[in-house]
């Protein structure tokens, strides 16, 4: 056993004895790589563990073997990143809830995991972002959000057709949203029954991925089902400022969002980075590391 993949060990157990303390409510362990067994056996950690990992047929054998588990994408995020995705898939699972103490471990994806942190559910992850900010309100779905925020750190990731793209998702308080914007193009979703176009199915989602090259915004229910796209979003709020840098997309969406009751994410064409908006402010920022070519 080379000296690195020893201190990698000694370093893994570290964490678990830390997350076995009583303040800790939760450890999330985000990597592919399981936790060796003898680690865990008859160690108080093993009850409060959560992985997070990055393929399905992963979180299935997890869960079998009776952990908790949960899918991220497997895009190359910082470590910072990858909490937030990992926190926000948990959050809209219910796995957390306010005031848990959660000890997140992660590192680079394919390696071993070589950062810790702790997060108290309700506090700040960084500047930019507030936990808080991802309780939406009673009246979204989670599971509706959860599914988008990973529809749109897709797109940012994988563009159309190796071409980068940015798009704008409304979700919630559709007849003002309509109200507020006008059709640019073909609604490529007219004409479909409700349960033809819900994003909880893969097949709308990805052609809500096929769609965003369109021009204007995707108008889309609390409940998950898809109104429209290609909408020009037309509500305007002066008061509304956004941060230097981030143009006419992220403009739109702030308006919208000061002026109804919806909340929007943004697919920056620039750097595929997703931002989530709710009362014209930024709420969530979610950054990737590079695009897939």
């Amino acid at each position: 056993m080379s000296d690195n993949t020893k201190f990698d060990r000694e370093f893994l157990r570290s964490a678990l004895s830390l997350a076995a303390k009583s303040e800790v409510d939760h450890f999330l362990y985000i990597s592919d790589t399981p936790i060796p067994p003898e680690d865990l056996r008859g160690k108080p950690a093993r009850k409060k563990l959560v992985y997070a990992v990055t393929l399905d047929k992963l979180a299935q054998e997890h869960q079998h073997k009776k952990f908790r588990a949960l899918v991220i994408p497997a895009y190359d995020y910082s470590r910072t990143e990858r909490v937030k995705v990992a926190l926000v898939s948990a959050l809209s699972q219910g796995a957390f809830k306010e005031g848990d103490l959660v000890l997140c471990m992660t590192g680079k994806v394919g390696r071993a995991p070589d950062t810790l942190m702790q997060m108290r559910i309700g506090g700040s992850l960084d500047d930019r972002l507030a936990i808080e900010g991802v309780k939406l309100g009673e009246e979204f779905n989670s599971q509706v959000v959860d599914a988008l925020i990973q529809l749109a750190l897709q797109i940012g990731q994988e563009g159309f057709e190796g071409h980068p793209i940015g798009t704008i998702i409304t979700i919630g308080d559709h007849t003002a949203v309509l109200e507020k914007s006008r059709q640019l193009t073909i609604n490529p979703f007219q004409g479909l029954s409700e349960s033809e176009r819900n994003v909880l199915d893969p097949k709308i989602r990805d052609a809500i991925k096929n769609f965003s090259v369109l021009d204007g915004a995707f108008v889309i229910r609390e409940d998950g089902v898809v109104l429209s796209a290609g909408r020009y979003l037309s509500a305007n709020d002066d008061t509304v400022k956004i941060p230097l840098g981030l143009g006419a997309r992220h403009a739109a969406a702030a308006g919208i969002t000061s002026t109804t009751h919806c909340i929007a994410l943004v697919v920056s064409q620039t750097s595929g980075a997703v931002r989530l908006l709710k009362g014209g402010n930024i709420v969530l920022e979610l950054h990737q590391t590079a695009r897939r070519n």
